[in-house]
């Protein structure tokens, strides 16, 4: 097992509920002598803290385990800067659904005491990376570990264009817009657009369109390795953007490419002992655990 003795905290800024979390935490890492590293932006929330402070670039440089308070938003925030630091990471969740920061803050010092000393599952997930092109040059560049979305921004137009998977040209739409979502993706705007719940284990990566404007357009599996490009319809009349985890956008232009495939770094994530993604299921989205007689 890792010997969790550097301990990084990320938080999410502007939380009354996340600073009473992190208050908890540190004291309970101080008191059982673990040297605490606490992330520049979270430690303006914690004045007088004491702590040693980094940025999050150092924090996968020092630490042994970072442990990440707040949302899914604010893991999927640590997951793209710290991918390639190979660091484990573990969340508190203290944002609404919680499909990835699975420890609660009513048993936090507990569930926490038992991952550092060992009973824990850790699993890695995939990301994907996304490059824009602009006339053979390169626009920008961003990172998900959830989905890569193709949306019309503040228009209320459709968009056209054309998809290829591994250089095959598979169809030309007009939609809304197309999710490429990872399986961490899967429960997320994926699953609200209609596409399917992924296991996390599976190297696959789905394709659900966004209010397609024809009736046999459906979510397409695909596997994980495979490089997906789209090319934006030269007719179209709206500039749509490329969003990355719905935390980074960049403007696109008619004729733009994107080509979007498989970060070659994955993430570390941390869970209970006791962590059961169908149990995580159930919990989060309301799945029956019993067949009730009527």
């Amino acid at each position: 097992m890792d010997q969790f003795r550097n301990i990084g905290v990320i938080g999410r800024m502007g939380s009354v509920k996340v600073v009473e979390s992190l208050r908890q935490l540190k004291q309970y890492l101080t008191n059982n002598h673990y040297h605490v590293i606490i992330e520049e932006d979270t430690a303006s929330m914690l004045p007088g803290h004491g702590l040693q402070v980094a940025s999050k670039k150092l924090l996968g440089e020092i630490c042994d385990l970072v442990i990440v308070v707040g949302g899914d938003g604010s893991l999927l925030g640590a997951a793209r800067e710290l991918a390639k630091s190979k660091i484990p990471l573990l969340g508190v969740n203290r944002g609404r659904l919680g499909f990835l920061t699975d420890i609660s803050p009513s048993d936090l010092e507990e569930r926490l005491g038992k991952v550092l000393q060992g009973e824990y599952i850790e699993e890695t997930r995939f990301l994907l990376d996304g490059h824009v092109e602009r006339n053979g040059q390169p626009l920008g560049f961003g990172t998900a570990l959830n989905d890569v979305v193709l949306h019309p921004g503040k228009s209320t137009r459709m968009i056209g264009f054309d998809l290829y998977i591994d250089g095959h040209f598979v169809y030309s739409q007009r939609s809304d817009g197309l999710i490429v979502s990872t399986p961490t993706g899967s429960t997320a705007y994926s699953l609200s657009a209609g596409g399917p719940i992924m296991h996390p284990k599976l190297d696959a990566v789905v394709l659900v369109p966004m209010f397609p404007h024809t009736l046999s357009s459906r979510p397409i599996v695909v596997d994980g390795k495979s490089e997906i490009k789209l090319v934006i319809g030269e007719t179209n009349e709206t500039y749509p953007q490329i969003s990355f985890d719905g935390q980074m956008n960049i403007a696109c232009a008619p004729g733009d490419i994107i080509r979007i495939t498989k970060k070659p770094f994955k993430i570390r994530l941390i869970h209970p002992a006791d962590h059961n993604f169908y149990a995580t299921c159930r919990d989060k989205l309301g799945w029956a655990s019993e067949i009730s007689a009527s």
